[in-house]
């Protein structure tokens, strides 16, 4: 618990050093003047096209990709997992409404909410795997906004803060690669839209500092009952971000940033004598990272690199694992590390060319895990669902073109993937090194998009 105050004072002061000096106005001030608010609907239909030659991980009605199926020989020795598929869904089309404009004195307000189809299709637990159902609208964002621009430091620096509260976008997951499939990069870059509270500050057009407190919802940390929020729920610790942003004035911007969260993944455990006990159990890990962008017209390059301990709860392929059971019932416990890195370019605008590679790579726990002479049983750690504990690493190559007419966009995209496992058998950093061997997937997706 030492280790986590320090941290969480650490993410404080930090926090609080950027925060401007004077105070909202008064409310004497915010009585002169009140602005109304300006509506914008907004929105698109979408509408993939996607063919996989093999049997994959994937959400949102497959088209959310994450990595291809292991080999699953039959008697015979086939592979029954090379299986090549098809589907046309237009689920994920959106609809959204921006509030902006609204003021009461020098304090602006501002809302969003959106929406799209992801809910209410699911894959059936049948040998089939049908897919059934209809799709359903679901919370995608919602989130008020409010600000002010003319607030300074001691020194007289200006200083424009923003605060962002509700439901968007994980700051660790905002910047995305150049690429128009479902997972926009994922999982070799962060995805999650989560509860949050962020608070932004701008010192001048070059620096900024952001802070946040955030929450789980529909991107969770897994644990001894599956991926859940309860582990955070019992941890009565939010997830703490902090990151810093500079920008110059020829198009180069750069980010750095670190998240801390802290869960309980049990909180009834049974001692050595046999008795159910409350128990203390813990993790608390910290994932930092760095983007890189550079724009120069209609050429735009970005780069990320995330080094995670755990942050599965962001669809990184990650996780945690047991390192000790001790006699009073409670755990002792140790994440994965993680790289997980990607760049893209772009370039163009009415015809659209892109490229985006990454490289994701297991790199197995901090501390060894509980063992059995140098042996792991697979259920003493908990890993990413979004493929098999074996998993090693993976690397994936996405050319696209996209050929946009005003508010419509046509667009044919590429995607390799190669995912490497091993055989089942873990050493005690929880890695599969025996057997090691790449499983490959190509897909081609089409995509067809109107925009309002």
């Amino acid at each position: 618990m030492k280790k986590i105050a320090t941290l969480l004072s650490a993410l404080a002061v930090s926090a609080s050093a950027a925060l401007p000096v004077s105070a909202a106005p008064a409310a004497s001030d915010e009585a002169k003047v009140e602005k109304p608010a300006h509506f914008k609907l907004y929105g698109f239909i979408r509408n993939y096209f996607a063919f996989d030659t093999r049997e994959s991980k994937a959400g949102t009605g497959d088209l959310f990709y994450y990595t291809p199926l292991d080999n699953k020989y039959n008697a015979n020795g086939d592979d029954l997992n090379a299986q090549a598929s098809f589907r046309f869904l237009s689920l994920t089309s959106r609809v959204g409404l921006d509030v902006t404009g609204y003021q009461i004195g020098r304090t602006k307000f501002g809302a969003k909410i959106e929406t799209d189809f992801y809910s209410g299709l699911t894959n059936s637990s049948t040998s089939s795997n049908k897919i059934n159902g209809t799709a359903q609208l679901r919370l995608r964002q919602a989130y008020v906004t409010i600000g002010w621009d003319d607030m300074k430091m001691k020194n007289g620096t200006p200083v424009a803060v923003a605060m962002k509260i509700g439901q968007a976008w994980h700051p660790m997951a905002a910047d995305q690669p150049h690429v128009f499939s479902l997972e926009t990069g994922a999982p070799f870059n962060a995805f999650s839209r989560t509860p949050q509270v962020l608070a932004d500050a701008n010192f001048g057009k070059n620096v900024m500092l952001s802070a946040a407190a955030i929450w789980q919802m529909q991107y969770m940390s897994q644990g001894p009952a599956g991926a859940s929020a309860e582990y955070i729920k019992y941890s009565c610790v939010p997830e703490f971000y902090l990151g810093l942003t500079l920008k110059s004035n020829n198009g180069f911007l750069a980010r750095v940033g670190t998240n801390l969260l802290s869960i309980k993944p049990r909180r009834l455990g049974v001692d050595s004598k046999g008795v159910d006990v409350k128990v203390s159990d813990r993790l608390t890990t910290m994932s930092p990272y760095l983007y890189l962008q550079y724009k120069n017209r209609l050429f735009e390059v970005k780069a990320k690199t995330i080094f995670s301990h755990g942050g599965e709860h962001m669809n990184l392929m990650s996780g945690y694992g047991i390192s000790e059971k001790c006699d009073d019932g409670h755990y002792e416990y140790t994440p994965f590390k993680t790289t997980s890195t990607w760049a893209s370019m772009s370039y163009g605008k009415k015809w659209q060319v892109m490229l985006m590679g990454g490289y994701i790579k297991n790199l197995g726990t901090v501390d060894k895990l509980v063992n059995t002479d140098g042996v792991v049983n697979k259920a003493d750690f908990y890993f990413s669902g979004n493929t098999d504990k074996t998993f090693a690493g993976m690397w994936r190559v996405i050319p696209s073109v996209a050929y946009n007419i005003g508010k419509f966009t046509l667009g044919l995209e590429y995607n390799y993937t190669a995912a490497r496992f091993g055989n089942g058998v873990f050493n005690e950093h929880g890695l599969s090194t025996g057997g090691r061997h790449n499983v490959e997937n190509h897909r081609v997706q089409m995509m067809v998009k109107f925009a309002f």
